[in-house]
């Protein structure tokens, strides 16, 4: 790891991974409350023409990509408001048109080479300039703080549209904030995953996160905590495997999603049979059966063999997650 620090493109490389790791999840959070998960690979394609329009004029492919992502996102959350067609048709217009657009218009380059239209669709972040570094730096920045700052109001629009328009918050507002933070994301983690991949961090990482985490905001939390990690692990392992960043990111955020969902689901299976063996428990508890009891809410759990046993009609329940200090107070 001491050699892979020492040199500076890949210490650049780890900062962006590490903010897009950040950033992508915190919005994706929002989409897949809203059911748009796939409007990052919408966005996505039209940013690919906006590359292509800085390639063609010899202009940042970054900034004119940023411009096309972010018209278009505009564009189609007032198509989706004014419900002249369906957020669906809306996102299928995008897709191919913007796809389309951006083929045609870099078959008419020759400054673009087949390997660095790859990195642009699937993620090249070792060839990424000082210069991208930095503006990808400020995006980010600016998505992850944005979005933390709104993500009360982003979750209250996104969770009950009509309950937030009769309380009077902007619905149009941040739905079209939301949006432009989805394409400013896009283009942050172009050189990181690429266009055709950043949905997969946007979402994936949220999937695994929901399978851990008990509130909205502890999923966003967390659903960062794994972008990051898959991010830089990512670059790491492309580094030295001498593969694809985007790919090797998203390979490995699956990775992830499917070790917590078997975990999750041994723990489920484990407290299920916890519950069948307190159910089929034949010591009878109460006030004078030897075993320490433990006040909970409005009842009493009884402490045997590390287990808390609750009363329950004709049978009894498992209770095992609670404070540890009652547990210890119970035995002392």
């Amino acid at each position: 790891m001491g050699d892979l620090l020492a040199l500076d493109f890949m210490r650049q490389a780890l900062v962006a991974a590490v903010l897009v790791g950040l950033a992508a999840p915190l919005v994706g959070g929002f989409l897949v409350q809203r059911r748009l998960s796939l409007i990052g690979d919408g966005i996505g394609h039209v940013a690919l023409a906006g590359v292509a329009v800085g390639i063609l004029t010899g202009s940042m492919p970054v900034l004119t990509a940023l411009v096309a992502a972010v018209a278009a996102a505009v564009a189609v959350e007032l198509i989706r408001a004014t419900g002249r067609t369906s957020g669906d048709m809306a996102l299928a217009v995008m897709f191919y048109g913007g796809i389309a657009l951006g083929v045609v218009l870099i078959s008419k380059s020759s400054a673009t080479s087949p390997a660095n239209l790859t990195g642009y669709l699937f993620g090249a972040i070792l060839t990424t300039s000082r210069a991208d570094i930095v503006v990808f730096a400020a995006l980010a920045v600016v998505v992850a703080t944005v979005t933390w700052v709104l993500r009360r109001r982003f979750f209250a629009v996104a969770n009950d549209e009509e309950y937030a328009r009769a309380a009077g918050m902007p619905v149009m507002g941040y739905n079209i904030a939301l949006s432009v933070l989805t394409a400013v994301t896009v283009v942050v983690s172009m050189r990181v995953v690429g266009l055709l991949l950043i949905t997969a961090l946007m979402i994936i990482p949220n999937a695994s996160a929901q399978l851990v985490s008990r509130s909205f905001r502890s999923s966003l939390v967390w659903a960062s905590l794994i972008g990051v990690l898959s991010s830089v692990s990512g670059v790491v392992v492309s580094f030295y495997a001498e593969t694809p960043s985007g790919g090797t990111i998203v390979l490995l955020a699956i990775a992830t999603f499917l070790v917590l969902g078997g975990v999750t689901a041994a723990v489920s299976r484990a407290r299920r049979a916890a519950h069948e063996r307190a159910e089929r428990h034949e010591h009878e508890h109460g006030p004078a059966c030897g075993h320490p009891a433990v006040v909970h809410h409005d009842h009493v759990d009884y402490l045997h063999d590390g287990h808390r046993h609750a009363p329950h009609r004709d049978h009894y329940d498992e209770h095992d997650e609670h404070e540890r200090a009652d547990t210890e107070e119970a035995t002392r």
